[in-house]
């Protein structure tokens, strides 16, 4: 009788697919666009009042106005934003800036997700309130997700920098 041993796949890329490598390099720089994007918007008048409601509610941020102006704190986050997103980009040459810069957008993403319980009308009134989410409450829940993608850049990140 013979014995077939059979290899698990392991996450540190031992064995890894075309559809492997596709889908990290769509899930890092699907990333990496999203908050550049995001980050670029915030040179807006639009955007800079956008987020206003959210940071002006929030007991951990709302401060920020006393020092900054709206438009003042909207172009701070935003270069904030573009530099994580250049430095989540960077992976393939400088892995230990990527590991850093993922764990900057972690703390963007958390700092967004506390919007869902500081922000009045995250919660449909009309349709009884929260869980249905309102337009912002909708806004907000995606950063769930975005979280998600930032945790694992990082890992990549850092499987990257224990292979050199």
């Amino acid at each position: 009788m013979s014995t077939t041993t059979m290899r698990p796949r392991i996450a540190s890329g031992a064995t890894t697919t075309g559809v492997d490598v596709a889908a990290g390099l769509l899930a890092r720089y699907g990333l990496v666009v999203v908050i550049a994007w995001i980050g670029a918007l915030k040179f807006t008048s639009y955007e800079a009042n956008g987020i206003q409601p959210l940071v002006a509610n929030s007991p951990l941020m709302s401060w920020l106005y006393n020092i900054f102006s709206v438009q003042a704190f909207s172009a701070l986050l935003g270069v904030v934003e573009i530099a994580v997103a250049l430095l989540i980009a960077i992976k393939p040459v400088a892995p230990k800036s990527s590991a850093i810069g993922s764990v900057l957008a972690i703390g963007l993403f958390l700092a967004t997700i506390s919007f869902l319980f500081t922000t009045p009308g995250v919660g449909e009134a009309s349709a009884g309130g929260f869980p249905v989410l309102s337009s912002t409450g909708q806004f907000l829940i995606k950063d769930v997700a975005l979280l998600g993608l930032a945790a694992w850049t990082l890992a990549d990140a850092l499987n990257s920098v224990e292979r050199r």
